[in-house]
């Protein structure tokens, strides 16, 4: 605890220059304080002293509550010299924990009471040893005995129960704690409520009791008093009956000795659960019997694959021949536990679902070579002759690719459709309405060039009005014609290049697309105004711009 202290105030307080001048320092009890004099002391009579009640303890550095605001100064300031005094708790207040708990007293103490115990017990929850139960209404000496000089007793202390419930343990005689060698964790039985009624929870031990299990007596199981090191598996009390078992025999068969897999805790009674094995059954095994599988005497380590029950079917298969075929000996590609036969297979689990004819082909039709496994899944390996004999247009010579999707499905064979718009040339307007041969003629389908003149050359060479070829024009048709975005038809796709127009709108006059109006046949690059207009009628801008 803080205690009351004047030191801290030289300075704050100053007198002004001429009365610190006044006062006689040399003979002031004081020492070397600074505050005045009429602070404390009256002018009928030197003493008693009398505090003003305009004097602010809490402006020295520490305030007064508590019991501390009642305390005479004398009591904190046993010297005159305030200056010396010191504001630590110890200062005042002896230190009966010896420095074990800290030099903040503040921590379990207050200045309303010095022995506040609800501090005290407040304090105790932030340990390692929370108090609860009964522990809350003991008191500290019970647990914290007092103890020589030097002697730690309230840090590092002991947080196990026996190290205040020795005694109780070494007396506890039903069941005989010590004998039968209890862990000294009174927690396992006993509660902080209270010590007497002691019940063990197995529950919460390695061993939890079921079914009849929980109406045993305790000595059925914990025989000569031994409660500790007791094995928890089945056979550690049960030795006796799997060793007489007969049918299956145990000991012969090798059975696990963890009986749970047969026998539960409500009855002996063994029922084999096969669901809990790596081979749940199903179909028609649930009505086999166990020695149907198990004839050999082998349980435990028993193969589970198909083929170690149903060699023989395997073996004798024809239709078709499973070990010429090389078929996977996992049965159940084809076969149910439901019934052995028929054996439908599922095509669609493999890399080759079966879609539209496909669907309703043998298996002979396409594996008529006895290969099934590792089978090629591309149209060519079953359509190559298709492919080969296909003349309309000719495949091989074209050099179509193999893979027949592009242009055949599933569904049927013929007739075929090949859809131009995934191709870099998507067919639009007329061109929708060609057939095959008014493009590829040449019959070049792969790598055909994609340019208007590519097909439409000659009919740039043979155009007279104007005469594309004299004029120098370029090849690119779409300058003038449809192009791209109109193929309705050639000639009415007949756009002007207003690129060219940058005067007149391509209508000049009423022009109407026909470009000779303005434009002789022989030279489109030149044409004025005075060529068609007389000066004096030009209104389009002005004399001297039309030629005027």
């Amino acid at each position: 605890m803080r205690h009351l202290i004047l030191l801290g105030t030289l300075g704050v307080l100053l007198l002004p220059a001429r009365t610190a001048v006044a006062q006689d320092r040399s003979r002031s009890p004081h020492g070397a304080l600074t505050m005045e004099c009429t602070t404390c002391h009256r002018s009928d009579g030197w003493t008693p002293v009398k505090i003003r009640r305009s004097f602010d303890h809490n402006k020295l550095g520490f305030a007064l509550a508590g019991a501390h605001a009642t305390a005479a100064c004398r009591s904190c300031h046993q010297s005159l010299d305030f200056k010396g005094a010191t504001n630590s708790c110890a200062s005042c207040h002896q230190d009966i924990h010896r420095g074990e708990l800290g030099a903040d007293c503040a921590r379990c103490h207050t200045p309303r009471s010095f022995l506040d115990r609800s501090v005290m017990a407040r304090a105790h929850q932030l340990t390692r040893f929370p108090l609860e139960g009964a522990h809350l209404t003991a008191d500290c000496t019970s647990c914290h005995l007092p103890a020589a000089q030097g002697q730690q007793q309230f840090v590092a202390r002991q947080t196990t129960c026996v190290s205040c419930h020795q005694a109780d343990f070494a007396s506890a005689k039903n069941p005989d704690h010590a004998a039968g060698g209890f862990p000294r964790e009174c927690a396992q039985c006993h509660s902080v409520t209270v010590w007497t009624r002691a019940r063990f929870d197995h529950d919460a031990s390695r061993f939890p009791l079921t079914g009849a299990h929980r109406a045993a007596q305790c000595a059925q199981c914990h025989t000569r008093n031994q409660f500790t090191g007791i094995r928890t598996d089945c056979v550690g009390c049960h030795q006796q009956d799997y060793n007489q078992a007969s049918t299956p025999n145990h000991v012969q068969a090798a059975l696990p000795t963890d009986c749970v897999a047969c026998h539960a805790t409500a009855s002996w009674a063994a029922a084999y659960d096969h669901s809990r094995t790596q081979f749940p059954l199903t179909g028609a095994h649930r009505a086999a019997a166990c020695m149907d599988c198990h004839k050999d005497g082998i349980y435990r380590g028993k193969p589970i694959s198909c083929v170690s029950c149903h060699q023989v079917d395997f073996n004798g298969a024809k239709t078709p021949n499973h070990v010429q075929a090389q078929f996977a000996s996992d049965c159940t590609t084809c076969h149910t536990t439901t019934a052995w036969q028929p054996a439908p297979f599922d095509h669609n689990s493999t890399q080759f679902p079966l879609t539209g004819a496909h669907r309703a082909g043998t298996c002979t039709d396409c594996h008529a070579d006895g290969v099934y496994r590792g089978k090629p899944t591309t149209c060519v390996s079953c359509h190559q002759p298709d492919y080969n004999g296909t003349q309309d247009p000719n495949h091989a010579q074209a050099q179509f690719p193999t893979d027949c999707t592009p242009c055949h499905t599933t569904t049927a064979w013929t007739p075929a459709t090949f859809n131009h718009s995934t191709t870099q040339f998507p067919l639009t307007g007329v061109h929708k309405t060609l057939t095959c041969n008014d493009c590829h003629a040449d019959k070049v389908y792969n790598g055909k060039p994609t340019t208007c003149q590519s097909c439409h050359l000659q009919t740039f060479n043979q155009t007279t009005s104007p005469n594309h070829t004299q004029l120098g024009w370029p090849q690119t048709c779409i300058t003038c014609h449809s192009g791209s975005s109109n193929t309705t038809a050639w000639d009415a796709g007949v756009t002007l290049p207003t690129q060219y127009h940058t005067m007149f709108s391509v209508n000049h006059e009423n022009a109407r697309g026909d470009c000779t109006q303005c434009h002789n046949t022989t030279n489109y690059a030149q044409s004025t105004c005075s060529n068609h207009h007389h000066p004096a009628t030009c209104t389009y801008l002005n004399q001297r711009a039309c030629g005027g």
